[in-house]
């Protein structure tokens, strides 16, 4: 189950203590909470979870039960991560365990990234189970990482600890356990006031590319 809690005018989402796949509920459940940021007059956004899992990505089970609307569901997570990518706020994701694939890209459609550093995976497993990547998934990875990075998680299927993620900047910080979402608060912290209007224009200008493929169709 999600929750939204605002402190101290910085919204932290917590996306659940489950594996917190992108069902389409989840996916309504987490849009509606950024509606609620946004309203609120909140002035960053961390999201995280609670538990082994930040987020195990695609509903895969969902999907095979609902092959016929997966051109639609996938235009509602790439929706998602467009949102993210370019939300009018500061934002962080405090990875606190597992994040896989969209999982995964979630978190890397935030403008900044903790992670814990003993235990918990970042990986992109799509080359292990056979599903390429979207155009869109694709351009948003690639919008965030170097061609370095990109290399070493889209095509090898590698799963990266907290300290070998901070190595080639999938994440900004790998840190203890309790202090993972700390860490992510103070990464946004000191952009608390900025003007969300000029962010989002920004933030539309530098990532039109992934928003477009992210969008289209």
């Amino acid at each position: 189950m999600t929750t939204l809690d605002i402190r101290d005018s910085i919204a932290v989402l917590d996306l659940g203590g489950d594996e917190n796949r992108f069902s389409p509920a989840f996916l309504e459940e987490v849009n509606t909470h950024l509606d609620t940021v946004l309203a609120e007059g909140a002035h960053a956004l961390v999201t995280t979870a609670t538990g082994k899992f930040y987020s195990n990505g695609l509903d895969l089970e969902w999907l095979g039960a609902n092959a016929d609307r997966m051109q639609w569901y996938v235009g509602q997570v790439q929706a998602l991560l467009a949102r993210v990518l370019t939300f009018p706020l500061p934002t962080a994701a405090a990875v606190n365990g597992h994040a896989f694939g969209a999982g995964a890209m979630l978190a890397i459609a935030h403008d900044y990234r903790s992670m814990r550093a003993d235990r918990g995976f970042f990986c992109f497993p799509e080359v292990d189970i056979r599903i390429p990547f979207t155009p869109g998934m694709a351009a948003l990875i690639q919008a965030k990482l170097t061609p370095k990075a990109q290399i070493a998680s889209m095509t090898t299927g590698r799963r990266f600890g907290g300290a070998d993620a901070a190595a080639i900047d999938l994440v900004d910080a790998a840190v203890a356990e309790d202090a993972v979402t700390a860490a992510a608060l103070d990464m946004v912290r000191p952009l608390l006031g900025k003007d969300s209007g000029t962010m989002g224009a920004i933030k539309n200008t530098m990532f039109a590319g992934a928003v477009a493929a992210l969008t289209e169709g």
